[in-house]
Formats: structure tokens, C-alpha cells, sequence
């Protein structure tokens, strides 16, 4: 658990058993960056790079930290020979072209010689990768090569796994996956977001949704006739599910006490600000949660999918299993009386330790 703002990066390393941290600086080209690597235990190290503007230096160092160590429990739980790491970009700090800074965080992440693989992420996009692997092979996600080759794939394949996850949480708390009744509330609507309504409208649900984007707002609008809230009304929207699928920590102390849902499902990583306090707050209150590295993980099994020349059809029924795991997860918590972010950590610690095991001579 990654726990205070004033601790020193080496004290919040220990904390997190994480296992590298790599500062990169390419002063002439306005590149500062962040490569976490939290375990590769399972495999090398995989996570896409975030391209964003922190408040602070430590703001993105600690986000990488997170970032990192939810990717390997989200390899673990899914059973992918994989480890788990992310890369930071402090937006604020570049003032030069977008092509020579994804070039220098090419190079950063060559250095690391394949202990880290990375893709693309909030802020970033397949183009954007293209420029990095004219520096490194340790990238995946290029542009026509994602899952069934199209560049989208990755998001698609993210809401695909959401959705099944969000139908899964309808067959627990309500006994019943059918989703032409409920009420779901989204916040955010990039790729995954968007992907995601369209699935759900598919399947009957009516959705309310947010965005800080208002082109985003008016295309849901447009094409699914969704209803519309202020960004920071989402809380207070009176639906079956709520689903987070922009950024993390939504799920605070300023925040979960409004929550008016039976369900948390989304696609957003780290929802819970703490997962300890607001996960057990969640489970307390009655309100089902999906574990954010169980449900989302459909863009992390695509890609290695992708490394590993499965089919389209291959990748779909591995992330359609998110299903499964979801209920398997919830008949754990429910059968131990505890809430199910802590089952899925004592999953995914477990395979790791059972796979470190096996190294020792």
C-alpha cells in the first residue's frame, strides 16, 4: 500500500515490493519521464504510458507507482506470463515537438534492455508508439497491429471485458445478467468509455453520463440518446450501476457517502483512493464493487494476445472470461465474508507467490 505523500520514493518502493524506478531527462527536447517497474515475477514488465499534466513531480512518480503495481495483479489475476509496469510522461514539463519526446521515451525505455514493454495509455495514442519503436522494439499497440488489427482494438476490447464484468455484477446482485432494465451512470467517455455505452444501449440499459469534454457528451448524445450530468453530479445520479472509465480515485472520502448505486463497475484503474478503507466503505455499504484490474483487463489481454499471435477469436473468449472471473471472485468474498477487492489481491499475490516459488533454486 503506497500510503503518504510525504514519504521518500525509496520508502513508498518498499511499501509497494516495486522493483525499479527509472527517471529519464532529455532537457533539449522537453522530455521528462517515468518508467515504474512493480514485479517480474510472471513475466517482463508491461503498461502503456500515460501522457499527462501532473500538479508535481512527485504527483507523477507516485501515479506511476500505482499504475504499475495494479498492472501486475491484473497480469496475475488474468493468468498472463506478465508482469506489471507503467511509464509517465509530466506533460507540463515538455516545451518541444511531441515526435522527438516520444522518441526520447523510446530510448528510456530501450535502456531497460525488455525488462519493460510499453503501449499506449490515457494521453497517448498508436501513433504516438509508432515514434517509440523507432527507438525500441519493447512496444506494442502499433497501429495495425492490435488484436484484430485494427488500432482501436485495444479500447474495444477493454469495454468488451467492462461489459461482461458489469453483467456479471448484474447475475450477483440481482440474479439475473439481463441489463434491458438497469440504469447505469458512466463518467467518461473516451475510447473505453464510449465503447462501453454502445454495448450497454445495445443490450437495452439506459445510461446517464459525464465527461469534461463536451464534443464527447454531444456524440453519446447523439447516438445513443443518453441523459447528461455535470462532471461532478455523477455522484449523485440515482442508478443501478455506476461505472468510472476516465481516471482513478473517484472513489474517495468526498465522494462515497453520495454514491446512490448497487453496483461500482467501471474500466478507470484505481478507483478506490484507498483501497482498504473505501473498498471495505463499499462493501459495508452494500454497494457490489469490481475489483478496476479484474474488470478492465481486456486491453492488457489483447496486447498480449497480440505478442503471442493469438486470433481475434482467441483474444475475445479470454476477455468475454472476465465474466467467470468476476463471479468466481464474488462467490469467494461472499463464501469468506469479505469484500472482493481483498479477494482478488489474495488471488493475484498468491499466483505471484507461487510463481516465485518455483524460481528458487
Amino acid at each position: 500500500m503506497l500510503r503518504s505523500e510525504t514519504e521518500g520514493i525509496l520508502e513508498l518502493m518498499t511499501q509497494g515490493r516495486h522493483e525499479e524506478v527509472v527517471l529519464w531527462s532529455e532537457p533539449e527536447v522537453g522530455y521528462r519521464g517515468i518508467i515504474a517497474i512493480h514485479d517480474t515475477t510472471m513475466g517482463p514488465a508491461l503498461g502503456g504510458t500515460r501522457f499527462w499534466n501532473y500538479k508535481s513531480e512527485r504527483a507523477a512518480v507516485l501515479d506511476a507507482l500505482r499504475l504499475s503495481r495494479g498492472m501486475t495483479y491484473k497480469a496475475a489475476i488474468s493468468g498472463l506470463k506478465l508482469g506489471g509496469g507503467k511509464s509517465v510522461i509530466w506533460s507540463e514539463a515538455h516545451n518541444g515537438d511531441r515526435e522527438e519526446i516520444f522518441h526520447a521515451h523510446g530510448r528510456a525505455v530501450e535502456s531497460l534492455k525488455g525488462r519493460y514493454i510499453t503501449a499506449e495509455d490515457v494521453g497517448t495514442s498508436p501513433e504516438d508508439m509508432e515514434f517509440v519503436a523507432k527507438e525500441t522494439n519493447y512496444v506494442v499497440g502499433l497501429p495495425g497491429s492490435c488484436g484484430d488489427r485494427s488500432p482501436s482494438m485495444c479500447s474495444t476490447s477493454t469495454a468488451l471485458g467492462v461489459c461482461h464484468g458489469i453483467k456479471a455484477c448484474a447475475a450477483q446482485r440481482y440474479g439475473t445478467s439481463d441489463l434491458s432494465s438497469r440504469h447505469v451512470a458512466i463518467q467518461g467517455l473516451g475510447a473505453v468509455g464510449y465503447n462501453v455505452c454502445k454495448n450497454l444501449v445495445t443490450q437495452g440499459a439506459q445510461i446517464t453520463v459525464t465527461d469534461l469534454d463536451t464534443r464527447r457528451v454531444q456524440r453519446v448524445v447523439r447516438e445513443f440518446g443518453a441523459e447528461v450530468v455535470e462532471p461532478e453530479a455523477i455522484y449523485d445520479v440515482c442508478a443501478d450501476i455506476f461505472a468510472p472509465c476516465a481516471l482513478g480515485a473517484v472513489i474517495n472520502d468526498e465522494t462515497i457517502n453520495r454514491l446512490n448505486f448497487d453496483i461500482v463497475a467501471g474500466s478507470a484503474n484505481n478507483q478506490l483512493a484507498q483501497s482498504q478503507v473505501h473498498g471495505t466503505a463499499l462493501h459495508e455499504g452494500g454497494i457490489l464493487y469490481a475489483p478496476d484490474y479484474v474488470i478492465n483487463a481486456g486491453g492488457l489481454i489483447n496486447v498480449y494476445g497480440e505478442l503471442h499471435g493469438w486470433s481475434t477469436e482467441q483474444i475475445k473468449d479470454r476477455v468475454t472470461g472476465i465474466y467467470d472471473t468476476l463471479l468466481w471472485i464474488f462467490g469467494l468474498a461472499e463464501s469468506e465474508g469479505i469484500p472482493s477487492h481483498e479477494v482478488a489481491n489474495e488471488v493475484a499475490e498468491s499466483r505471484i507467490a507461487d510463481a516465485r516459488a518455483l524460481q528458487k533454486p
